[in-house]
């Protein structure tokens, strides 16, 4: 069964642009349409897409308001949040509701079908040129609270989890810490175990707001 998808915008047009890139991968389906929040909770409510692509800014309901919503539900899909760089505040929203990555609306098909693929195996999509404008948000916010969680944490999770707050992949962590990416993979799952977070996504944050890194401090 192919990759279940539901395209979220409230432009017509990039609705259909976006359903001719995602009708010319083989194992992808867009399962229904929607052009406000409101209509995408319905419609994902309908078809349980495996895969949301949710856009930000909208009439009723907006992206991130959706966003949350969706993923209250007991078999919640995945969402990645479209965006342009001009609203940063709102993508520094998108995440914190649960988006598992962003995609710039001008990015071309192929990254469009590797971001679908990526997100739907259970990983995070942080480009780093858009997260590095999600994390410059962080300065803003009010100062950072310790987790008790991260008491959880053995010192090399702790380095993970700094490095995934990067948003860097698990071949870039295995080159800086000279292991193999299956050893990666088990650090991240036991990070996001210990920390009860969902994905990479949700680890950035978590590693902002608990203060484990600061914006400043991290490469670009």
């Amino acid at each position: 069964m192919g990759i279940r998808i539901v395209i979220v915008d409230d432009q017509a047009m990039v609705r259909a642009g976006l359903r001719m890139v995602v009708d010319s991968a083989p194992d992808m389906e867009v399962v229904g349409e929607a052009a406000d929040g409101r209509e995408a909770i319905a419609v994902a409510r309908r078809t349980r897409p495996d895969i949301v692509l949710m856009d930000i800014t909208m009439p009723r309901l907006d992206g991130p308001s959706a966003t949350r919503e969706l993923l209250e539900d007991p078999a919640p899909p995945k969402v990645i949040t479209l965006t342009t760089f001009d609203t940063d505040e709102n993508l520094y929203t998108a995440l914190r509701a649960g988006s598992s990555g962003f995609l710039l609306k001008v990015s071309p098909p192929e990254q469009l079908i590797e971001a679908i693929r990526v997100v739907h195996a259970g990983d995070a999509l942080l480009d780093p040129a858009v997260t590095g404008r999600v994390i410059a948000t962080f300065a803003a916010a009010p100062d950072p609270r310790p987790s008790p969680r991260l008491a959880e944490l053995t010192p090399r999770e702790l380095e993970v989890l700094r490095m995934l707050a990067r948003g860097i992949t698990n071949a870039e962590i295995a080159r800086e810490l000279f292991v193999g990416e299956a050893t990666v993979k088990t650090h991240v799952a036991r990070v996001l175990m210990k920390l009860g977070l969902r994905d990479r996504a949700q680890a950035v944050v978590f590693a902002y707001e608990s203060g484990v890194v600061r914006p400043g401090a991290v490469a670009g």
